[in-house]
């Protein structure tokens, strides 16, 4: 099947999309309203835009733009990336259902908090990576937003931290994203790898 720009309008082009930009990892943003209302909702658009320097993006577009994370966003410019792990996930997909915006969605997914370092945000405190950050700017795509942050604090639990620098992938045990589905990362392997199927 081969679809041209002519013929989107003859095929749900958004599940076509979702279902072969897979898996994806999700951003888990909690926000906080000016009205100091606790806020947090996931977004599996999410990837390093910049190394230097360091700045974080994600996407919010569709049903999602229904969400609170955007404004709070904008009125505060802050916001912290917190990442889903596998006992973390039914929290997760708790949050991603619309509350209206008095409602405190910590205390809706029955997730423990903590305050930020970096930024007066607080974060989801059994997750093993933070990344607390500052909003550069946002970019209006279509009718889409995609959200830039510079990161400014950056947190790790001792357990899926390694020497030298870097994450252990078997403890993270991270949650992606597939079409209409999640999936389990726990897999891994070296190229060149003549065990590959062919």
């Amino acid at each position: 099947m081969l679809i041209g720009e002519k013929e989107f309008q003859n095929h749900t082009m958004s599940k076509l999309i979702k279902g072969a930009v897979v898996p994806r990892p999700i951003a888990w943003i909690s926000t906080v309203s000016q009205e100091g209302i606790r806020n947090l909702a996931p977004f599996s658009f999410f990837t390093v835009a910049s190394m230097e320097p360091i700045t974080l993006c994600f996407s919010i577009g569709g049903a999602e733009t229904d969400k609170d994370t955007l404004e709070n966003v904008k009125q505060t410019g802050q916001f912290i990336i917190n990442v889903v792990t596998e006992t973390l996930a039914n929290q997760m997909h708790t949050s991603s259902k619309v509350y209206p915006p008095e409602v405190d969605e910590f205390n809706m997914a029955g997730t423990e908090w903590e305050d930020g370092d970096f930024v007066n945000v607080p974060r989801v405190k059994e997750s093993p990576v933070h990344m607390e950050c500052e909003l550069d700017r946002v970019i209006e795509i279509g009718e889409g937003h995609l959200v830039l942050g510079k990161l400014v604090g950056y947190h790790i639990q001792d357990e899926v931290y390694e020497e030298k620098d870097r994450v252990d992938p078997r403890q993270l045990k991270p949650v992606g994203r597939m079409a209409g589905n999640y999936s389990y990362i726990r897999d891994f392997f070296k190229l060149p790898n003549e065990d590959l199927p062919e």
